[in-house]
């Protein structure tokens, strides 16, 4: 009952979030693309001490972000649709052929050119979008394709984690890099302890953050690594990673992620650059969200039953995990992010990321359409 309750926050809280992200980016665009736009753009590049206001926002704010990714997974994997093994190896093997599949046809167009790097730009699901899209179909939508679609987004943000940690990491700098660690260490024998007290946890967290940031890899790992040394106990509502969970989701939903969307799609739109043909990288993106995402995420859970690694839960259809699979093409603030990591020129990432909003605008459309009509039919057989 309780998990249900917070599946039922969570859900409610995203649907609202997808429609304030796309209110966001459409302004940012739009605002960018006016005779203030220079300014705009330059607003997000302000410097605050030895970093600018963007980077405090992607390598700050959206450490809270995965904050908040890491306690959904927790609790999903002590509670949820990932504590029962077969159950969890459907979104799990959805996720994973959603990841593959996208990567290879990426690389399969891009390989040997310098556009290469972007190959985790595809891999992603942005979570409060393809909810929010799938919340626009009300009732009609079955809680197990909400909780399945829910379940392979939160997979497949953690699948987009380990990439960045594992592939757009900077020139390490051990020593930053096993102090964080050894904070992280400490966590984990204060969670052996049971150490029930928030504070310490957060405390810590922001000083393994703070060299997790000078290591070269990727400081908004920290969030993820900090959530799972916080205690889970049984889920209760009066453990400290409940507590947390509920509390970050609305600050991260109409905070930081609307804010981490005003920054990052301040896109200058150049019509000349478009009118000359799409580069590799963009049909990367394109095919890889738009096509490689659905046809990853069928066929991977398909083989799973198909193998009785995975057995399809009641009232699941394949024609509704196609449509859920369809959604996962939503990229956007995993994608954006990730192409933020992958590029250095700022050219190709504002391409990138009009691309990525391209693709995630007809993923939703597509999705959206799709599920409609399906969910239709079925209403009347």
């Amino acid at each position: 009952m309780r998990a249900t309750k917070l599946f039922t926050s969570f859900f409610e809280s995203e649907k609202a979030s997808g429609i304030i992200l796309l209110l966001c980016t459409v302004f940012s665009i739009l605002i960018t693309n006016t005779s203030i736009g220079e300014t705009y753009s330059h607003f997000w590049h302000t410097q605050l001490g030895s970093f600018s206001l963007e980077h405090l926002i992607n390598d700050g704010l959206m450490t809270i972000f995965f904050l908040m990714i890491g306690l959904e997974l927790e609790r999903e994997i002590y509670i949820g649709e990932l504590s029962n093994l077969r159950n969890a190896m459907l979104p799990v093997m959805g996720a994973l052929g959603g990841m593959l599949l996208p990567a290879l046809i990426y690389y399969f167009l891009n390989q040997g050119t310098l556009y290469q790097n972007g190959i985790g730009i595809p891999m992603a699901t942005d979570i409060a979008f393809a909810i929010g899209i799938l919340s626009l179909l009300g009732n009609r939508v079955p809680v197990v394709l909400k909780v399945f679609l829910t379940a392979l987004a939160v997979i497949d943000d953690l699948g987009a984690i380990l990439v960045i940690a594992l592939f757009y990491s900077k020139d390490l700098h051990t020593t930053n890099l096993f102090i964080a660690l050894g904070i992280f260490v400490v966590l984990l024998a204060m969670n052996r302890l049971k150490v029930y007290k928030l504070w310490p946890y957060l405390l810590l967290g922001a000083l393994m953050w703070w060299f997790m940031l000078h290591s070269g890899v990727h400081a908004t790992i920290t969030g993820v690594l900090l959530a799972f040394a916080i205690p889970f106990e049984k889920g209760e509502e009066q453990s400290i990673s409940y507590k947390l969970e509920h509390f970050l989701h609305k600050p991260v939903s109409f905070i930081i992620l609307p804010i981490f969307a005003l920054a990052n799609t301040a896109i200058a739109i150049n019509f000349k650059t478009l009118s000359n043909g799409l580069p590799t990288y963009a049909w990367g993106i394109l095919l890889g969200l738009v096509v490689g995402k659905p046809l990853g995420i069928t066929l991977f859970s398909w083989l799973a039953v198909k193998v009785r690694l995975a057995r399809l839960t009641h009232g699941l259809q394949w024609k509704s995990i196609f449509g859920a699979g369809i959604l996962g093409g939503i990229g956007f603030t995993m994608s954006i992010f990730v192409t933020l990591l992958a590029f250095s020129d700022t050219e190709i990432i504002n391409n990138a990321k009009l691309y990525i909003i391209i693709a995630s605008v007809l993923a939703g459309l597509f999705g959206l359409l799709y599920l409609k009509s399906i969910l239709k039919l079925k209403t009347e057989d």
